[in-house]
Order: structure tokens, then sequence, then C-alpha cells
């Protein structure tokens, strides 16, 4: 049986016996992410719009698996990575701190599952963990379907930003 297949079987009722989709995937474990998991995550990176090779994701995670303001969780089923979260602390003068989401991404196939809402709600708990007050993702203009999954799942949007970057190596 597929990880699809398994969450399809596996999906819940609630009281009055409607399907509660991704509410309680049965099977589906969020644990940190870790050097081992760098291939799959590299997979998916790709998946996500940015890709990278599995070696560097090896050291990014190796890096952030040393500091506290930084955090990395998988979502697995059937021994499989089927998606991935991380996040970090920001903390600037003029508002309190907070975590942001920097990525996330569930296999295409398995997404609507419940799978990201729930790759949330580790960050979420480690945020509140850390006595931070508000957890916040910054999502691209084009990535739509990902603002419906934020509205969603609770988060709203507070402004609209333009990015700029300037190389210094």
């Amino acid at each position: 049986m597929t990880p699809k297949e398994l969450c399809h079987a596996i999906m819940t009722r609630n009281n009055s016996g409607m399907e509660t989709k991704g509410r309680d995937i049965t099977g589906l474990l969020i644990r940190r992410l870790t050097v081992d998991d760098a291939e799959a995550a590299a997979e998916l990176s790709g998946e996500l719009g940015y890709p990278s090779p599995a070696e560097d994701l090896r050291e990014r995670i190796e890096e952030l698996s040393h500091t506290a303001d930084r955090i990395a969780f998988a979502a697995v089923i059937d021994g499989q990575i089927v998606g991935w979260i991380d996040a970090a602390m920001e903390r600037h003068l003029q508002y309190a701190a907070s975590a942001v989401i920097g990525g996330l991404v569930v296999r295409e196939d398995m997404r609507g599952l419940g799978v990201g809402r729930r790759l949330c709600v580790e960050v979420e708990e480690w945020a509140r963990s850390k006595s931070v007050p508000v957890v916040r993702v910054r999502s691209q203009i084009k990535r739509e379907d990902a603002h419906r999954f934020y509205l969603r799942d609770g988060y709203r949007q507070v402004k609209t930003s333009l990015v700029f970057e300037k190389p210094v190596l």
C-alpha cells in the first residue's frame, strides 16, 4: 500500500459520521529532520522550487541541529519522508520575537491529507516551548495554494512586502 493509499484508508470520522480528512493520520510520524534525511529532503526541496544537492542539505541540517534557535521536522509515513518544515527564531528591536517558518513542503501526492498542518503544529508547539508568542511565515505572491493553506490553518495576512538582497561574497 502506498503512503497516500494508507492515509486514505485511515481517515477518521467525526461524530456526525463525516470524514475528517487529515485530522489524525495514523501512521504519520513527525520527528526531527536528521542528516540521514538529506537525500529525501533535497528531493522535496526541488518540489518546493529550490533544487539543492543532497550534500548541501546534509550540511544545512547538520548546522541547524547545533543551535537552539532553529528546528526542522520530517513527516514520515511507512519509513518514507513525505514532507518537512524548518523554522528559526527571529529577534529584532522593533517587535517581539517570532518563530519564522522558512520552508514547508509536502510531497505532491500527499497534499491535502493534513501532513502540512501536523508539521505546522510541531513548529507552533516548539515556539510555545520557547515562550515565543507568534509564528510567522512569508510566502511568495505566486503561491496561491500555500496562501489558502495558511489562511485555513488560522494564519492571517498582515502585510505585503518586497524582498531586496545584495550579494556580499
